[in-house]
């Protein structure tokens, strides 16, 4: 395990995974479905702005900045990372256009391997900004 990057009590050391750039996103859709996160709502600030980011959280600084980078590499999208207010973790977080992107690779196909919960979470998200949009454009 060592070898590619892992090592015991990892949480706070782990830096680069070394995963062969064709796994790269299966690998992402794993660390997403364990150390990931999806959230949306509506902005308060106007009537139809709907938000939604998807986060990934880790322990280690060194981890966070690898696949931020490995993406903008390959996807040319950066994100941004945020440290949690407790000071324990950091946040790799993609505001919605880029989400959309980064979503689009992670979810190639129907196939994949994936937590139920978390995509599910997106399809719905995914259809109320459909859904919002739309009615949008009917103005």
């Amino acid at each position: 395990m060592n070898k590619i990057g892992l090592t015991t009590k990892k949480s706070k050391t782990i830096e680069e995974i070394k995963v062969p750039k064709k796994y790269f996103f299966d690998f992402l859709r794993g660390h997403f479905d364990g150390d990931g996160s999806f959230y949306s709502y509506w902005d308060p600030r106007w009537k139809t702005s709907f938000m939604f980011y998807t986060a990934f959280v880790s322990a280690s600084k060194l981890h966070i900045f690898w696949p931020q980078q490995s993406v903008y590499d390959l996807l040319g999208i950066r994100g941004h990372i945020t440290k949690a207010a407790n000071h324990a973790c950091y946040q790799l977080k993609y505001a919605k256009a880029e989400s959309l992107v980064l979503l689009k690779k992670i979810y190639y196909s129907n196939k994949n391997l994936r937590l139920t919960r978390k995509y599910l979470k997106i399809i719905k998200t995914l259809a109320i900004m459909k859904k919002n949009y739309a009615r949008v454009a009917k103005r």
